[in-house]
């Protein structure tokens, strides 16, 4: 990984990453492109953590995703880039785009400027479009694929992923003030009396709010899976392996239902295992 990340930083981006479906993925890839995959997901982490640690005013938050824009700006420009440097090889060789990193963080500074509460199914399809999609634009350069599928992937599989994230994380979201549910639904459940995250994530009605997320996620696998059929060109197994476990962790938590008491969904090593061998030999 020297070509992009110092021995320290790869370290402490593997160790984030040990233990994730998104490492497991990676593991699929050869060496050169599963780097590449790890630079990109450090440059997430970092900017994740800018929106969701907490530290600093917003205002200063701010300041720090916009650093990163005009590092971003810099490294395109073939100057000097400071924080961004370390993706200046991944940039050259596999053509990643500088609007997606942008994209990224703009859907950053969505939760910088302020805390997102029930917002529009607009404005989520935006966040998401921002936070994931966008990743899987950078991804399916480094997958081989070609832009047309490439980005259809990115477009649905980024969103399955997104929409799943957030039915998984309602309680660890609410605690921090965020809401992410989709105001036309909790109205439509009759959810809104109260736009109190921790107070609606306890009512009943939030299970049936829940299950039209699910469902919302379960057409964008369903236009993903079509994608990897048509078997475009390009390393599909790890896209189709973050799928698969993601589709799986919706369909567990479905079963387990989202009315509260909640328990947070994951899979079992044996079961990860065995859709390691399902995608390897599909």
């Amino acid at each position: 990984m020297s070509a992009t990340l110092d021995a320290p930083q790869a370290a402490a981006v593997k160790k984030k990453a040990s233990g994730s479906s998104f490492y497991l993925a990676m593991r699929l890839m050869p060496e050169a492109e599963r780097d590449a995959m790890f630079a990109i997901y450090a440059f997430c982490r970092k900017v994740d953590d800018i929106a969701d640690d907490g530290v600093g005013t917003r205002e200063e938050r701010r300041r720090k995703i916009d650093g990163w824009r005009d590092d971003i700006a810099a490294l395109y420009r073939g100057e000097p880039a400071g924080q961004a440097q370390f993706l200046s090889a991944v940039v050259a060789r596999y053509g990643l785009r500088q609007e997606d990193f942008l994209a990224v963080l703009d859907g950053m500074a969505m939760d910088v400027a302020e805390d997102i509460v029930a917002p529009s199914l607009a404005t989520l399809d935006l966040y998401c479009d921002r936070v994931a999609s966008a990743v899987g634009r950078l991804s399916i350069k480094v997958f081989g694929m070609e832009e047309g599928p490439g980005f259809e992937l990115a477009h649905h599989l980024g969103r399955a992923l997104q929409l799943t994230n957030i039915l998984r994380d309602i309680d660890e979201d609410a605690a921090i003030g965020r809401l992410y549910l989709p105001r036309e639904y909790l109205e439509e459940m009759k959810c809104c009396a109260s736009l109190d995250p921790r107070a609606v994530v306890m009512r009943p009605e939030i299970d049936r709010v829940c299950r039209k997320v699910a469902a919302l996620a379960h057409t964008h696998y369903d236009a993903a899976d079509m994608v990897l059929a048509q078997k475009p060109k390009g390393r599909l197994a790890t896209p189709a392996l973050m799928g698969a476990v993601y589709s799986e962790i919706l369909a567990e938590s479905e079963k387990a239902g989202f009315a509260a008491p909640r328990r947070r969904v994951s899979l079992s090593k044996w079961r990860l295992l065995t859709l390691v061998a399902r995608v390897s030999l599909g």
